[in-house]
């Protein structure tokens, strides 16, 4: 490749009767990835000298250092998973779903499932690491659907933790992470899609209002504006499927890096060391999990990358680089993305509102291709006067540009959260990830988005 390094891969789901041969298949895919990586080098050399100064975004693969570990990182759980019946996960699901049907005549359909594995990952390369992983997977989900004279409505929700079926059956609360039993969970879903059944939709509006927003609204808000737009692979164009590129960076000499995108209340990291679905040790490069500041007293800070892309900004690898399984080549993806606490009492945020919406959940995302404004829909949502919650309405949301929003924070509470986010998706193809994301309450100000 006329000094042009490039990359080649290669990928195969296994089964049990390829065990045996292994050592063979693992041969012969090295010798593949081989090839392809010498072609790849080629074509990427002249491809750069065919496309003038647009080739010259065709960076040569060269990764930052690491330093190389060996490791063993247990799962954490109560119940193994290993040791669950599936006599008994049937029949637990089975009578969470027939005590929402029992709940309430409104309740005219539910789904309840639930998941619990254990996982185990292995990471050898040619520096000299081996890093085997192993972690509890564990996941509820509960969708409702309500409706009676007034009106109709629809939610689904989820719990999920890197723990044991002791997730669903007693709960989990860690700090961060509080999860009741399913059973717990599922009723109170049914309480709020019931109530919301007979609520008024939400009125969309074209001035700003004073919004105030929940740690689970904020889940999805944190993750569509700051976690997405912080993927350096996205920043540098080279994965931009699906959803999208971001406003942050242009180019090497044009991006926001050390320049102020949001009011000085405002503080975003991404950290695989705290627990939930974004906890991890090590990335699938190797690379040590680490704490990535994204947003530090309102100025943008940084990325999450990868070796590579960490090499071409002259930067250290943060352990961003993560695959959904073996086969597939990894990806900058989140951890645990999350904006920091504050010091308010979220109680006195409410109360020091004249006149304002409340919005508790998130609900569905509609984001611009580079992340430069939103509409989030929110499960419910509240209208305050003089600082006192009133009238309830559904279906509605705020939408707002990025920036703005993030400068017109003028309260953060000291409620912090995370929540499982089960199905970000990424890539072609798709990768589906688990990942966590969460906040404090926060204040701003934004358009009332509904009917």
């Amino acid at each position: 490749g006329k000094d042009t390094v490039a990359p080649g891969y290669f990928g195969q789901i296994l089964g049990a009767a390829d065990l045996p041969k292994l050592e063979a298949i693992l041969r012969d895919g090295l010798a593949h990835a081989h090839q392809r990586a010498l072609a790849n080098a080629r074509e990427k050399w002249a491809a750069r000298q065919r496309f003038g100064s647009l080739g010259e975004s065709l960076y040569s693969a060269r990764l930052a250092p690491i330093e190389v570990h060996r490791a063993v990182v247990p799962a954490t759980f109560e119940l193994d998973p290993r040791q669950v019946p599936l006599a008994g996960v049937t029949s637990y699901v089975t009578d969470v779903s027939r005590a929402v049907r029992d709940y309430k005549s409104d309740v005219r359909f539910n789904f309840v499932s639930a998941i619990t594995m254990l996982a185990r990952e292995l990471f050898c390369s040619s520096e000299g690491a081996s890093i085997d992983q192993s972690y509890a997977l564990t996941q509820g989900l509960t969708f409702v659907v309500a409706a009676n004279e007034q009106g109709n409505m629809e939610l689904y929700d989820f719990v999920g933790h890197q723990r044991g079926w002791e997730l669903i059956t007693k709960g989990v609360d860690d700090g961060y992470i509080r999860s009741p039993d399913l059973l717990t969970f599922s009723l109170d879903l049914a309480r709020t899609t019931c109530e919301l059944a007979s609520a008024p939709p939400l009125k969309s509006t074209d001035k700003e209002a004073v919004v105030v927003t929940d740690p689970h609204y904020n889940t999805l808000l944190v993750h569509e504006i700051v976690g997405h737009p912080t993927e350096l692979d996205r920043a540098l164009k080279m994965e931009t499927a699906y959803a999208g590129r971001t406003w942050l960076f242009k180019n090497l000499d044009e991006n926001m890096v050390g320049q102020r995108i949001a009011a000085p209340l405002v503080n975003a990291f991404s950290d695989p060391s705290l627990p939930g679905y974004g906890h991890y040790d090590y990335d699938h490069e190797g690379t040590p999990a680490k704490r990535v500041v994204h947003i530090e007293n309102g100025v943008f800070r940084g990325f999450m990358n990868s070796r590579q892309t960490a090499a071409i900004l002259g930067v250290e690898p943060n352990g961003s680089y993560k695959a959904t399984d073996a086969s597939l080549v990894p990806l900058i993806r989140m951890s645990n993305t999350c904006f920091d606490n504050g010091d308010r009492d979220p109680q006195e945020i409410i109360r020091e509102v004249d006149h304002g919406y409340y919005l508790v959940g998130h609900r569905i995302p509609s984001i611009a291709e580079s992340r430069e404004n939103f509409r989030i829909t929110a499960q419910r949502v509240y209208e305050i006067r003089q600082g006192e919650l009133g009238q309830v309405y559904k279906n509605g949301g705020i939408q707002a540009d990025t920036k703005d929003f993030l400068m017109n924070v003028d309260a953060v509470g000291n409620d912090f959260r995370l929540y499982p986010i089960p199905n970000c998706g990424k890539g072609q193809p798709m990768q589906t990830k688990k990942l966590g994301n969460g906040g404090p309450t926060m204040r701003s100000r934004a358009k009332l988005s509904g009917t």
